[in-house]
């Protein structure tokens, strides 16, 4: 993360794009005539994605014309040091299906460090955002925001684990990797998409990841999960969410954890 305090503005303003995406997403979840199609890497897409995407982007012209933009679905505008990444549903196959368990995604990255975050679950009724030097934060339904923090869970035999995509490990040459952690801790659950990020940051789990991400899959979750104390890399721990994968800990675990994950070599099992 970046030693540099955010702009309590751009944070504000990301809020308030969330407000923006909120409505849309909310709208269309679950609507009878949800158009859904495929793109070609095989992925749904909706028109919710494309509309939160465009409503976002248009605000982000309008009020922050000298900045640039990262999506999921319009790609990239401009090349400003300060870009906007954006994933408008993160979760879209959940989203098609029914399932709650989808967000928007809004980072604000200076020079490639996501300085600002906030991960928008309207479907859930949860918000979670940070910016660097401002704490990470919590709604949730009509409570006061909290301020969260990450576990305190030191030993990895009582650790509550959460990986996503045992295909994802297997396809990384990680699957016994992924066994052999399972088999030290206290239980794992794949809670889906970003939900499990933002439970380290709560402080309920205390070891999250998978592989297989774009940059729009991770830049929003890195303040919120570093503000809240814990640590957050890619597997085989390089900074920043440039690198496809992403391991989230609360900070005592990390390197036990990424130890296991990310060995050079796969694990044998007996």
């Amino acid at each position: 993360m970046s030693d540099a305090a955010a702009d309590p503005d751009d944070l504000s303003f990301a809020l308030e794009l969330a407000d923006l995406a909120d409505a849309i997403s909310l709208h269309r979840f679950r609507a009878s005539d949800l158009v859904v199609t495929m793109k070609p890497d095989m992925t749904h897409v909706t028109d919710a994605d494309r509309a939160v995407e465009a409503s976002i982007r248009e605000s982000i012209s309008t009020y922050r014309p000298q900045d640039s933009i990262y999506g999921e679905e319009y790609g990239t505008i401009g090349d400003s040091a300060r870009q906007w990444i954006i994933d408008p549903i993160d979760g879209t196959a959940n989203f098609v299906r029914g399932v709650p368990v989808w967000t928007t995604l809004i980072a604000l990255a200076i020079d490639g460090v996501p300085v600002v975050g906030v991960v928008s679950a309207p479907a859930l009724g949860r918000r979670w955002w940070a910016g660097t030097g401002l704490g990470a934060w919590s709604r949730e339904a009509e409570q006061p925001d909290r301020r969260i923090t990450v576990s305190k869970v030191g030993n990895l035999a009582d650790a509550s684990v959460s990986l996503s995509g045992l295909d994802r490990f297997e396809r990384a040459g990680r699957l016994d990797n992924y066994l052999a952690l399972t088999r030290r801790v206290w239980r794992t659950r794949d809670y889906s998409d970003a939900w499990p990020y933002m439970m380290v940051a709560e402080g309920v789990v205390d070891v999250a990841g998978e592989f297989d991400l774009q940059p729009y899959d991770m830049a929003a979750l890195f303040p919120i999960v570093v503000e809240a104390g814990g640590k957050l890399t890619a597997m085989d721990g390089e900074s920043g969410p440039w690198h496809g994968s992403a391991l989230a800990t609360n900070g005592l675990l990390h390197d036990e954890v990424r130890a296991i994950l990310a060995g050079a070599e796969p694990i044998t099992l007996p």
